[in-house]
């Protein structure tokens, strides 16, 4: 028996296809998924590759794994995700002790991989990026009480600094029925928390309906009484809806959180970006989400830095952050990516400036998630257990999404991962809550 080690590197998207990946493999009773590299044959590495820092990271891991090659640890390395199906050569080409690449769209075939590498054998199999997900792909989720589901994959909105086009293709949706049959594999295993994502969820169904049907997908999801929370990333600022709004506004389940990526708020740069709509027009748009539901928690993400950012831009910038008090945010340095329309805009701006506009920016949005938080104190909040470690019981509240945002702090009990519960929220930090369980449970 075989034993492969996989380690998945960059998004929430990037995940799914690990699980997949996971599944696959554990189809076959010749291999075996292990935790630890040392006990491994084949490691594989899904790979992240759309900015500069992604993809570092992917190759300081790969030459990590070639360094367990080359002490005999391991027999072989596999490398697949965004980095191989943007650079399928010189990847293969140019670190020799990769013994297989596979892209965005051929994962599927890891099993038969798998085989050929543990033949001596040295394999590209890169292809399109396109890879048909289907409900009845066996997957292993991380965790098993929430789960990412991808609605699409792909992406048409072509914003000048994104690689993602090239590397994922363009905008495809998958069949709602499909969707569907897969949620509730999820729900009857035990899934609380249902995640939705895409690279753009607000064109979902344009390509295979002929029209965008994100909420006539949610209403069916919603079908299926075993979701306790539904979840929104990643909902393109100029396609949310009124029917979207009112949707989440009636529907207890469908969590008071959206995902919306904004990247700057001066017109003279959201243009070079190839971004539609005008700082006006968000400002009117999350003025209309707050109309419809109060007490949303909105999270963005931002880019610092992008070619030709002035001072006065960036200044816009910090007042607009300011002014919208967003509940999450991050903010990413721009990254020069060849390929991309942005690639050759000059002046670019260099690094240390990136760097201190990032950090100013998130001194600002520490003091505004500090009020905030501070905000939910002697609040009674529904929380769900993420992770229960030596030290406290790590939980969220529905105003956040696993991993990237906030964490509620809660004593020691009989909770177990999963378990949905009330608290009062006691002591509010920057990033963190501590909360006070009630006795009752809640949507066991």
């Amino acid at each position: 028996m075989a034993n492969i080690f996989l380690i998945t590197l960059g998004c929430p998207k990037n995940q799914v296809d690990s699980e997949i990946i996971a599944g696959i493999i554990s189809r076959e009773k010749k291999f075996q998924l292990v935790d630890d590299c040392y006990y491994a044959d084949i490691v594989i590495i899904n790979t992240c590759g759309f900015i500069q820092d992604a993809k570092e990271e992917s190759i300081q891991t790969i030459f990590e794994a070639v360094q367990l090659k080359e002490k005999g640890i391991i027999k072989g390395i596999i490398v697949s995700g965004c980095l191989t199906q943007r650079y399928p050569e010189e990847i293969f080409n140019e670190i020799p002790e990769i013994d297989a690449v596979l892209g965005t769209g051929t994962f599927g075939k890891i099993n038969g991989v798998i085989d050929a590498v543990l033949e001596g054998k040295r394999i590209n199999n890169i292809g399109s990026p396109a890879f048909n997900y289907d409900s009845s792909l066996p997957r292993i989720l991380t965790q098993k009480h929430y789960a990412y589901v991808k609605i699409a994959e792909g992406c048409n909105n072509n914003c000048s600094y994104c690689s993602i086009p090239k590397i994922r293709g363009p905008y495809y949706s998958r069949p709602m029925e499909d969707i569907q049959d897969e949620v509730k594999i999820l729900t009857d295993s035990g899934v609380k928390e249902i995640i939705i994502i895409a690279q753009d969820i607000t064109r979902y169904g344009e390509d295979i309906y002929g029209k965008r049907v994100l909420v006539k997908l949610l209403e069916r999801l919603l079908e299926n009484n075993d979701i306790k929370w539904l979840r929104l990333m990643y909902a393109y600022p100029e396609s949310i809806t009124d029917e979207l709004l009112e949707l989440m506004a009636k529907e207890d389940r469908i969590c008071n959180y959206l995902d919306i990526p904004i990247q700057h708020s001066s017109d003279r740069i959201r243009k070079l970006m190839n971004r539609r709509g005008s700082r006006e027009d968000l400002l009117l748009l999350i003025k209309k989400v707050r109309s419809y539901i109060p007490d949303i928690v909105l999270r963005t993400s931002l880019i610092v830095g992008f070619p030709g950012e002035s001072t006065e831009d960036f200044q816009d910038l910090l007042n607009f952050v300011q002014e919208v008090s967003f509940g999450r945010l991050g903010v990413f340095k721009y990254s020069a990516e060849e390929g991309t329309a942005a690639y050759n805009i000059r002046p670019q701006i260099p690094d240390k400036i990136k760097i201190e506009r990032q950090a100013k920016i998130m001194e600002f949005q520490q003091k505004i998630s500090y009020n905030n938080n501070q905000s939910m104190l002697n609040k009674e909040l529904e929380v769900i257990v993420d992770e229960i470690t030596d030290a406290a019981i790590l939980a969220r509240t529905k105003y956040d999404a696993p991993d990237i945002d906030n964490q509620v702090y809660l004593p020691f009990s009989n909770l177990r991962i999963g378990d949905i519960r009330s608290c009062i929220i006691k002591q509010a930090y920057e990033y963190d809550l501590i909360g006070e369980l009630k006795n009752e449970y809640i949507k066991d």
